[in-house]
């Protein structure tokens, strides 16, 4: 009885805990959020004033040190959200498992790597904390309902990646054979190049066309370049306006965070929420 008691209350606690560190919808959830974006914020700026070497060489020990207690802050976190995801597999090798490690790891393995020809390494995994950034999204509500619209319209967006290179290919080719090497279009490869470039409207410079026909290929690419902007646009904006109403609940067993604001039930599994 005593046994089953401790059970309750530890599950309790665990629940609690969970909705802590994972939702936002209690005041001390929004604390917890608060206070990580802070130390994201802090640790990312330690970084960023590391690079700099007047400041390295005067106060390298200090942000040496901070970046020691953001590592260690960052590695509690990311233990007790495994800890707390029944199915803790679902957290690691989620999107946010995998910053939230890549936040963590470099310094450990700076600690590794010795001597003076792994510099580069080391400037390389200290470059890496800089994805402690992308924890920030997890705090922006709107970037759920952007993922899940991404997420939904993938096959279009597939599909018109694939006409996009289609038709870079072809007209990279036509100008290959228009242009040829005498005016900088030396290959087939980087004829498709030039013809990125173009239909993106970037428009560098370092290739242009010298023939008429080759010009007015070239402004036909310009102008399918603006219209085909318009595309991914409206294909994105149908999929957020479907996506809905987003709340911040996080299923305890397989860690969904896709429910809408009256969900009981985990959707993917059958959780209670």
């Amino acid at each position: 009885m005593a046994d089953e008691k401790t059970n309750q209350e530890e599950s309790k606690w665990r629940v609690r805990l969970h909705e802590i560190i994972f939702e936002a919808d209690t005041k001390e959830g929004k604390a917890f959020d608060v206070a990580l974006l802070v130390f994201i914020l802090l640790s990312v700026a330690v970084v960023l004033i590391d690079s700099i070497p007047s400041v390295n060489a005067k106060y390298g020990y200090p942000l040496f040190l901070a970046e020691w207690f953001f590592t260690i802050i960052f590695t509690i976190e990311y233990i007790l959200r495994i800890f707390l995801t029944k199915r803790s597999s679902t957290y690691i090798f989620s999107f946010y498992g995998i910053i939230d490690l890549l936040a963590i790891v470099p310094t450990y393995l700076s600690l590794m790597v010795t001597g003076s020809h792994f510099l580069l390494v080391i400037r390389v995994l200290r470059l890496l904390r800089v994805f402690r950034v992308l924890k920030l999204a997890r705090f922006i509500k709107a970037s759920a309902v952007l993922v899940l619209a991404l997420k939904n319209s993938r096959h279009k967006i597939i599909v018109f990646l694939e006409v996009i290179l289609t038709l870079v290919t072809i007209m990279g080719s036509l100008m290959y054979l228009i242009e040829g090497p005498e005016n900088g279009f030396t290959s087939i490869p980087r004829s498709i190049y030039w013809a990125i470039v173009t239909i993106t409207t970037v428009g560098y410079g370092d290739i242009a066309p010298n023939t008429v026909l080759g010009q007015t290929l070239a402004s036909m690419l310009m102008i399918i370049g603006y219209a085909i902007i318009a595309v991914p646009t409206g294909i994105m904006s149908v999929e957020i306006a479907r996506a809905g109403k987003m709340n911040t609940q996080v299923c305890h067993n397989c860690n969904c965070d896709d429910h809408a604001d009256d969900a009981k039930f985990c959707k993917i599994c059958g959780e209670e929420l």
